[in-house]
């Protein structure tokens, strides 16, 4: 078992600055939406609050294929996620399970 260390410091509220062994990012979002800025890029995440459900999605530098020094750098094939897409259907999905579950409880 590895030694971890992580601290997350409150700058105001939905700003945070994450500090860890690996290095520091600044999170800005709260409950349901958070963008996370840090060495391997951009997060954004989306999720429905109390659920357990959510959708990341990187850009910036870590949207990028590693290549030899000087090469052109190119764009993952497939790296244009659509967070709000994604998330309103997992709302869809979360109405209809619950619908489901609904009906076959009555």
């Amino acid at each position: 078992m590895g030694l971890r260390f992580r601290r997350r410091i409150r700058l105001a509220k939905g700003v945070y600055v994450n500090l860890s062994k690996s290095g520091s990012s600044l999170s800005i979002g709260g409950h349901g939406a958070t963008v996370n800025i840090g060495k391997h890029g951009v997060r954004e995440t989306v999720g429905l609050p109390g659920t357990g459900l959510s959708y990341s999605h990187t850009i910036g530098a870590g949207q990028y294929q590693g290549q030899a020094a000087g090469a052109p750098v190119q764009p993952r094939q497939g790296s244009g996620g659509r967070p709000l897409l994604t998330l309103l259907g997992l709302v869809a999905l979360v109405i209809v399970v619950t619908g489901f579950v609904s009906a076959l409880t009555h």
